[in-house]
């Protein structure tokens, strides 16, 4: 070419090199090669677009398999990716050797990779030359490299022994990938299998219980803690005769037994064979070793964690009591879920404890903390409510001297000061009467017999052994035949980034929709919590704590929605509440309002839910401000033949009756009955022994109030 003359297009240039162009784009899964490319891949002489799986097959599989880490380690690094592949016939025989060169890159957008590089037919490695063995490809440092970070993050990944397992009968590896392995344990002075891939299953028998002192490679492995490299079936006859038959049946060219070492320990061996011959040369020795070491780690991280997670559930088991017989005209379910970090034994707990003439206990608490100290004193604890429980105490005694006992506990180490939350109820079976008294923890949930769910309000005190001489007082309310009642941990709500609200929003629809059994809805709770779906519904806060739960179920028998245990329907209200509002407790005004929106959840008219709240709040604040009495708020939802109807009733202690008056326009009082009367359908009071009740009723049949 003359000095001057323009320079001959690239596609000549290349096709006189006798170079092939070809871009591949793995979000479409198409590969374009021009004409050369294509003659050098055993198709056609002519430009044409493949897919994938198209130009897989023209590749040795083992090639194919190293050209994605190839791939990924050159986009890590900023470099080339180069590459020797195999091109195969029909007959999956090799009719050349080309070189592959190629810029990679990553569309993050697609997440997709992009090359475009050039292809080349180079000379075959003379056979029984290092280069010219059977599984040779590419550069073998870049695949090496990759394969073993991918090989490390997966390893280091896996949990537990059979996900190790799982990790190890997917590795591919650069050029000699093996189609078996085997992995050996020790007990004693024999051989263990603890798993296998490749071989059908029961083939491992022969090798199980194997002394160490067999002349058996893997025997020698652990005995010498030396690796052991056989590339022919002759040599492996020539060293192992008394064995060979047992590995003969299998029909493999090549084996590699390799130590399993930990800590300078020699924990087992593992088995890798080939169903073609390999020399072991020393980088593949090198790769070898360095799996090895990997797959020990792994397994003796993963045996570790399975031995504390048998430990801690041994543990947890017998500190948590069985729930004992069956509970005439009641069921009781409970579930606990460690966090499954650590040991998993942490300060959460539950209890049922008989007490005398038939009645009974549940009892759930949390002490602080997640460790060894936290299940200790959960324990002594757990132990000494029942101590005072069996003793004969009310629900506020029990609670006052398991505060003062904790206290005492604290006292003699102030180092390790912990608290902890308790919830005791009393339970008379046969009039289904409970008495509550809480230190500190979550409220109890009623699930009415329609599915209607209500927090209970129950009064309590600081959590145990803050304060010696704290109070606990006691809630006295009745569970209703078909009813069911949820006392549970903190863990329960908050697990997965929730708060108390957010927390029991997601539990109360599991509780409103659930129709199956007692221990299928608190199934259905824990899987709320820790199933696929709690990863799709996380709470507003920026972490996703975890925590122990503890949670119980108390059904009586009857007629409701699920849970119900084949009694017939009880001619009752379809759904109740009640709550005291003290002189000394104004807030609870706006607990009552609560609680009479949640029992109305499903009301036909919201203007009338509005309309109710309204004339509870006149009621309840007119007992506060014009009396010197506490003030008890009953509500009930009924059925009927001709709709439901609504009944709110609040009593006081006060004399005094109420009467109708008109109050000038600057008054401060005196509209509350005037409310009553234009928005109730009706309306009444009642004088009482002592005292008087005001009542009202709204009826579901009618889309607003009389007026």
């Amino acid at each position: 070419m003359r000095t001057g003359e323009p320079l001959p297009a690239l596609g000549d240039v290349l096709a006189a090199l006798d170079t092939g162009l070809w871009h591949w784009d793995t979000a479409s899964g198409l590969v374009t090669v021009d004409a050369v490319a294509a003659r050098l891949l055993g198709l056609p002489a002519e430009e044409v677009t493949l897919t994938e799986a198209q130009v897989r097959a023209r590749l040795h599989p083992v090639d194919w398999n190293e050209i994605t880490g190839v791939v990924q380690l050159a986009v890590a690094e900023g470099t080339l990716a180069e590459v020797r592949i195999r091109i195969m016939d029909d007959q999956k025989r090799v009719v050349r050797v080309v070189r592959s060169r190629s810029k990679p890159s990553f569309d993050r957008s697609r997440k997709a990779y992009v090359l475009t590089g050039t292809l080349q037919e180079v000379a075959e490695p003379r056979p029984g030359t290092p280069a010219g063995r059977n599984a040779v490809t590419g550069d073998w440092r870049r695949s090496r490299e990759a394969f073993l970070l991918d090989a490390g993050r997966a390893l280091a990944e896996a949990r537990s022994t059979q996900e190790v397992l799982r990790v190890a009968a997917n590795l591919s590896m650069p050029g000699f990938s093996p189609d078996g392995f085997a992995v050996f344990g020790v007990e004693g002075d024999h051989l263990t299998i603890i798993g296998h891939h490749g071989q059908e299953p029961g083939s491992e028998r022969p090798f199980t219980s194997m002394s160490l002192n067999t002349a058996y490679p893997a025997a020698e492995v652990v005995r010498t803690g030396r690796a052991v490299y056989l590339s022919s079936p002759e040599q492996y006859e020539a060293r192992y005769p008394l064995t060979w038959p047992l590995a003969q049946r299998f029909g493999r060219q090549s084996w590699a037994y390799l130590p399993l070492t930990v800590s300078g320990r020699t924990m087992g061996a593992w088995l890798a064979t080939f169903a073609h011959p390999v020399a072991f040369t020393p980088d593949e020795r090198s790769v070898l070793t360095t799996v090895a070491r990997m797959l020990a780690q792994a397994l003796s991280r993963a045996g570790t964690a399975e031995s504390q997670r048998a430990l801690s559930e041994d543990l947890q088991r017998t500190m948590l009591p069985k729930l004992g017989p069956d509970i005439p005209g009641m069921s009781v379910a409970a579930r606990y879920v460690p966090t499954g970090g650590g040991l998993q034994v942490g300060g959460d707990w539950y209890d049922v404890i008989p007490l005398p003439g038939g009645r009974f206990a549940l009892a759930i608490g949390d002490v602080q903390g997640h460790d060894v100290r936290a299940a200790g004193l959960m324990g002594q604890l757990r132990i000494a409510l029942r101590a005072y429980a069996s003793e004969g105490h009310r629900p506020d005694a029990v609670l006052s001297r398991a505060s003062r006992f904790l206290h005492g506990i604290d006292e003699a180490d102030p180092a390790e000061f912990r608290f902890a939350t308790c919830l005791y109820v009393e339970v008379d079976p046969v009039s289904g009467v409970l008495e509550a008294a809480r230190a500190g923890h979550p409220e109890p949930v009623i699930r009415m017999a329609d599915g209607t769910v209500l927090a209970r309000p129950t009064a309590g005190g600081p959590p145990l052994g803050i304060d010696p001489d704290a109070d606990y007082p006691t809630t006295r309310f009745v569970l209703e035949s078909g009813e069911t009642m949820l006392i549970c941990t903190d863990g329960l709500i908050e697990t997965g980034g929730h708060d108390l609200e957010t927390g029991w929003r997601r539990l109360r629809t599991v509780l409103e929709e659930h129709e199956g059994s007692q221990e299928e809805l608190a199934d259905a709770l824990v899987q709320a919590v820790h199933g696929p779906s709690s990863h799709h519904t996380t709470g507003p806060l920026a972490d996703r704590r975890e925590d122990d739960i503890a949670m119980m179920l108390l059904s009586r028998e009857g007629g409701g929605r699920g849970c119900g245990m084949g009694a017939d329907t009880v001619d009752q209200p379809v759904r109740r509440t009640a709550l005291t509002v003290a002189q000394a407790e104004p807030e609870q005004v706006s607990v009552a309002r609560r609680q009479l929106r949640e029992l109305l959840h499903d009301w036909s008219s919201p203007d009338q839910v509005d309309s109710a709240v309204l004339l509870l709040s006149e009621l309840l604040t007119n007992v506060l401000v014009h009396t010197d009495t506490d003030a008890l708020l009953l509500a009930e939802v009924t059925g009927g033949g001709d709709g439901r109807r609504m009944r709110v009733e609040v009593t006081d202690a006060g004399d005094d009756l109420p009467h109708m008056r008109r109050p000038g326009e600057l008054a401060s009082s005196g509209r509350g009955l005037v409310l009553i009367e234009l928005l109730a359908h009706t309306w009444g009071v009642a004088p009482r022994g002592r005292g008087k009740s005001i009542w009202f009723e709204l009826y579901e049949t009618e889309e607003a109030g009389p007026g």
